[in-house]
C-alpha cells in the first residue's frame, strides 16, 4: 500500500506542477495548496499504518520498512516542487 500511496502522489503532484508551468493559473496554485495538505493527512496515516505493521509483524518487515521510508522520500519532493513554485 505505501509503494501505491507514494505513486499516486508523485503523480498527482507532478501533474498539478505541470499544470501550473504550462499555464500560469491560479486555479492550479490553490488546487496544488490543497492537494498538499490532503497529501499530507492521507499519506502520514499510511505511514504510521505501514511503520506500526513495520514494527509489530515479523514475518515481512523488510517489505513493510521500504513502504514507510518511500512515502517519507515525497516529503523532498514536495519541498523541491514548492522551490520551483516561488522561483515563479
Amino acid at each position: 500500500m505505501g509503494k501505491n500511496t507514494f505513486l499516486i502522489s508523485w503523480i498527482f503532484g507532478t501533474v498539478i506542477l505541470l499544470g501550473f508551468l504550462m499555464t500560469q493559473s491560479v486555479f492550479f496554485a490553490w488546487m496544488g495548496f490543497y492537494y498538499v495538505i490532503a497529501a499530507c493527512i492521507f499519506n502520514l496515516i499510511v505511514f504510521f499504518s505501514e511503520l506500526l505493521i513495520f514494527v509489530t509483524d515479523v514475518t515481512d518487515k523488510k517489505s513493510h520498512g521500504n513502504s514507510a521510508l518511500l512515502i517519507l522520500f515525497n516529503i523532498p519532493v514536495a519541498l523541491l516542487y514548492l522551490f520551483i513554485f516561488i522561483q515563479l
